[in-house]
């Protein structure tokens, strides 16, 4: 018998370490792993919203950013919205991430985090963060910054990606956030792997907030009409 999503989930992020070789100068984030309040917060946010064997719609991100999900483990989460809309509390000084800010305001509107996670599973191309050290600042690295590194690390993340649809997400289409790099490389993991049907990319969360501030509800409009185009 399938187990629960929440099951599933928690045991994902517990045993995924990457083995390819990273770049010089860049670390892997592993939240969940390291860190027993993430580990906490994280059991409480998949146990109240993912404790269920349905199928779900799949949406990826680029890959956990250091103060949204490498402050939560949660994709898209930052620590206020985990407390604020999810009722979580949290032990750590907050985080402000924007793209949280975005896809929560998109949840908002969807109908709130009940319907929405009952309906959708948010994770990333690359399930784990990165950061790149420039002296004493740690900075965000995504997985494509460095294009040989991307493309030693795409037959493992097509393993990852494998893995997470066996628990129940539906094959016919999935979401990108990213209509760059993000969706480039993913059509061509796609195409190799053969992983959905259709694939459907939205403009990322971030670069909303921070280039499109001023037709931010024109967008949230259009991440609904996707997200209720499936159903």
């Amino acid at each position: 018998m399938k187990k629960k999503w929440s099951s599933c989930i928690l045991d994902f992020y517990a045993n995924t370490v990457l083995a390819t070789e990273l770049p010089a100068g860049v670390e892997a984030l592993y939240p969940y792993r390291d860190d027993p309040h993430i580990r906490r917060m994280v059991k409480a946010f998949y146990t109240k919203y993912y404790s269920d064997k349905q199928s779900r719609r799949l949406i990826l991100g680029i890959n956990p950013g250091r103060l949204g999900a490498g402050a939560t483990g949660i994709p898209f989460t930052d620590t206020k919205r985990l407390e604020q809309v999810c009722g979580i509390a949290f032990e750590h000084a907050p985080t402000h991430e924007p793209s949280s800010v975005l896809v929560y305001d998109v949840i908002a509107a969807y109908g709130g985090p009940e319907l929405f996670y009952n309906d959708f599973y948010i994770s990333s191309i690359c399930p784990i963060g990165f950061v790149q050290r420039l002296g004493t600042r740690a900075v965000n690295f995504n997985y494509y910054d460095d294009a040989a590194f991307a493309e030693h690390l795409m037959p493992e993340l097509a393993v990852l990606l494998q893995q997470q649809m066996e628990w129940g997400i539906r094959k016919e289409q999935v979401i990108v956030f990213g209509t760059g790099q993000n969706l480039k490389f993913f059509e061509t993991l796609n195409a190799r792997y053969r992983l959905f049907a259709e694939v459907i990319a939205l403009e990322h969360p971030r670069y909303i907030m921070q280039y499109k501030q001023r037709e931010k509800m024109a967008y949230i409009d259009k991440y609904l009409t996707v997200l209720r185009s499936g159903f």
